[in-house]
């Protein structure tokens, strides 16, 4: 595949240019060794589609999985404890897990665990490659990039997109690069605070 387009967030592409220089050389790399048009398998079914050979995103996040892997990247969740009180929240979000946790426990309130998860990350450098529903992009910026980024597991963020070329030849709901660049654009240029690379990818 080909990186079509990008765009930094809070000068997301000049630190990795500066301070992850050989890690950001990786990543275009594992980008453009996966093969999409072996990924082309998925028979549509709908009704504006019907019969046409779409690429599966199942297959292509398979194909950036094995990629990624393969070069050292892995999972990583960042657990903590929430409850209803806000204030409280407020108090113990830079905590560490154990002293959140005896914290709600100190004000009597009710302790319930959560965690965020990404697809990859190393040399504090997270990455998520979204081919599913569109709604989930919203979610990898303004909560798991942040959430990560704000407890200090990395330094910036890159969110992998198809193009709308690409979009157009996969199933419905699916997100695309224009549309979520619109999306931070219209937040203003410091929200969301972490800093970010979009990258927009095509067969």
């Amino acid at each position: 595949m080909r990186t079509e387009a990008r765009y930094s967030h809070l000068n997301g592409e000049e630190f990795l240019i500066v301070h992850r220089r050989d890690l950001w050389k990786e990543v275009q790399k594992i980008i453009a060794d996966v093969d999409a048009a072996v990924c082309r398998t998925k028979v549509s079914k709908e009704k504006t589609k019907t019969g046409r050979l779409l690429y599966s995103p199942k297959e292509l996040n398979a194909a950036f999985k094995t990629g990624f892997k393969s070069h050292g990247w892995s999972e990583r969740r960042n657990t903590f404890w929430v409850t209803k009180d806000q204030d409280l929240l407020r108090s113990i979000y830079t905590l560490s897990v154990d002293d959140q946790k005896l914290a709600i426990e100190k004000a009597g309130h009710e302790l319930i665990m959560s965690y965020n998860q990404t697809d990859f990350v190393k040399e504090r450098v997270a990455v998520e490659v979204q081919l599913g529903k569109y709604a989930f992009v919203a979610h990898d910026i303004f909560v798991k990039h942040l959430s990560f980024y704000v407890s200090n597991i990395i330094d910036v963020g890159i969110e992998i997109l198809p193009m709308k070329s690409l979009e157009r030849e996969m199933s419905s709901g699916v997100p695309y690069y224009e549309r979520d660049l619109l999306n931070i654009i219209r937040q203003g240029r410091g929200v969301p605070a972490v800093p970010l690379v979009i990258m927009g990818v095509a067969p």
